[in-house]
């Protein structure tokens, strides 16, 4: 028989997840704060971009939350984050332009991907130094 990392048969029947809990808003109990998610996003990329923080000017909500980034290239992009992803709304910090149809991105590391091309050498750069890390730790 295989081993495998995940068999979902073999999870326990109590999570800890209540069915649908993203929408038991009415009791105010557990609601996806979209702004909790932007700061995920901008703490995992940061060291990536020159300068990436969520917006105070625009209104964030708990289906929407806006997030600027600056990329190495000196790029100004204000991001939207919703449960559809990442996409790019101005080409600038704290706007909104509805002209601009831009496709939404599932994760923040593919949105920067597709904009900075000085972005994707620095994480890739990050990523090899950790393999490295890994290696030299089994290794010893």
């Amino acid at each position: 028989r295989m081993e495998t990392d995940f068999n979902p048969m073999e999870l326990p029947n109590n999570t800890g997840f209540e069915e649908d809990s993203d929408y038991t808003d009415f009791e105010g109990t557990e609601v996806k704060d979209m702004r909790l998610e932007a700061e995920a996003v901008v703490n995992d990329v940061l060291f990536a971009v020159s300068n990436m923080f969520v917006s105070k000017t625009l209104p964030c909500a708990e289906d929407v939350a806006y997030i600027n980034v600056e990329t190495r290239e000196r790029n100004r992009y204000c991001l939207e984050l919703t449960e559809a992803g990442l996409r790019v709304v101005a080409y600038d910090f704290d706007q909104t332009d509805d002209r601009l149809q831009t496709p939404y991105h599932e994760t923040v590391y593919s949105l920067l991907d597709s904009l900075s091309p000085a972005y994707r050498e620095v994480f890739g750069n990050a990523l090899l130094q950790r393999l490295e890390a890994l290696k030299n730790e089994s290794q010893s």
